[in-house]
C-alpha cells in the first residue's frame, strides 16, 4: 500500500464529495495556483488497499503548476462507501465510475456537499492517472468507453497483465482469510508479518492511525473482488493501443515487485508511451519521491500543449 508521510492538506485543497451520475465519491480537490496558467485538471485513481490520500504529496506541486488536482476514493474504498456484494466491484463497474467522475469534472463540478473548492475545469484538458490497480481500472475505462473524454492517460506502477507470481501468492492469502477473519484480525496479522519480514516502516503515529482507519473502512467485498482482478488480469496492452490516439505515459520507480520494471519498459514500447523511471522509488513513487514524480507528470502534460 502507499503510505503518505503526512496528512495535512495544502491550503488550496479541500476534502468534499464529487457528485456523479453513478453516485457520490469522496475526493481531495486542489485548486490550481492563480500565479500559473490554467492547464486543466488531473484525475488521480488509487490502487489496491489505497485511497485518495495516496496522492497527497502530489497536490501542492501539481496545483502550483496550474492544474486542478482531484484524487478520489473509488467505490468501497475508505470514505466513498459502496454495496456489500462483490459484483459491484467488477472492473467494468469501477471503470464506469471513472467515466462518471470524469464527466462530472468536465462539466465543471466541484462544489460537492462538503465544502468543495468550486473549481471547474473550464473546458480545459482532463488528464487521467491510475496507480497500480487504479491503472487497470483506468485502462478498462479507456478501452471500453473510448479516448474522447481525456487528454492523456498515465499508468503509474501498473503493468500489462496480472501481478507477479510472488505477489499473487501474497494476494491469495488475503482472499483466503477474508471470509473467515474480520478486518481487525487481518490487520494485526499483516502488521506481524511486516515485523517478521523486516518490512515495518517508521510511520508517524497519525499516519499509522490513518492507515488502520482506512483499512477498517474499506469494504471486504471490494478487497476480495479487486484482489482477484490483480491475480487474473489478462494482457490488454494491444486493446489499449488500439483504443485511439491518446497520449500515454508509463511511470514507475526503479524497483517494482508487483510488476517488474522490465515488464513496464516493454509495455511502454508496445503502447508507444512516454516512459519515466523515478530514481529512489519503488511501487509508490507518488509517496516515495513526490517531487520527482510531480516533475515528470508536469513535463509530460505540458509537452502535450507544446510548452
Amino acid at each position: 500500500m502507499s503510505r503518505p508521510t503526512a496528512l495535512d492538506l495544502p491550503e488550496n485543497a479541500s476534502a468534499h464529495r464529487l457528485e456523479t451520475a453513478r453516485g457520490s465519491f469522496a475526493v481531495l480537490d486542489a485548486a490550481p495556483s492563480p500565479d500559473a496558467p490554467a492547464r486543466g485538471t488531473a484525475l488521480l485513481v488509487p490502487g489496491f488497499t489505497g485511497s485518495k490520500e495516496d496522492f497527497l504529496p502530489l497536490l501542492a506541486p501539481l496545483s502550483a503548476a496550474g492544474f486542478r488536482v482531484v484524487s478520489v476514493d473509488g467505490r468501497g474504498q475508505y470514505e466513498s462507501g459502496g454495496p456489500r456484494e462483490e459484483g459491484a466491484y467488477a472492473q467494468r463497474e469501477l471503470a464506469a465510475d471513472v467515466v462518471a467522475q470524469s464527466a462530472a469534472l468536465a462539466a465543471g463540478d466541484g462544489s460537492g456537499t462538503g465544502g468543495g473548492t468550486g473549481n471547474g475545469t473550464g473546458g480545459g484538458p482532463l488528464h487521467l492517472l491510475g496507480h497500480s490497480l487504479g491503472g487497470l481500472i483506468v485502462r478498462d475505462a479507456v478501452i471500453t468507453h473510448g479516448t474522447a473524454a481525456w487528454a492523456s492517460l498515465t499508468l503509474m506502477s501498473s503493468g500489462p497483465a496480472a501481478i507477479s507470481e510472488e505477489q499473487q501468492a501474497r494476494t491469495r492469502l488475503l482472499i483466503d482469510v477474508l471470509p473467515v477473519m474480520d478486518l481487525e484480525a487481518i490487520w494485526q496479522a499483516m502488521r506481524s508479518m511486516d515485523v517478521e519480514n523486516g518490512e515495518q516502516p517508521d510511520t508517524p503515529p497519525a499516519v499509522e492511525d490513518f492507515l488502520h482507519r482506512r483499512w477498517m473502512t474499506t469494504l471486504p467485498e471490494q478487497l476480495a473482488a479487486t484482489a482477484r482482478q490483480l491475480m487474473e488480469e489478462p494482457d490488454r496492452v494491444a486493446e489499449l493501443a488500439a483504443a485511439g490516439p491518446l497520449p500515454k505515459m508509463v511511470i514507475s520507480g526503479e524497483v517494482d515487485h508487483a510488476w517488474p520494471v522490465p515488464w513496464l519498459d516493454a509495455m511502454a514500447v508496445r503502447l508507444g508511451a512516454e516512459r519515466a523511471v523515478i530514481k529512489g522509488a519503488e511501487h509508490s513513487p507518488n509517496t516515495e519521491r513526490p517531487a520527482e514524480t510531480a516533475a515528470a507528470l508536469i513535463g509530460f502534460w505540458q509537452s502535450l500543449t507544446g510548452e
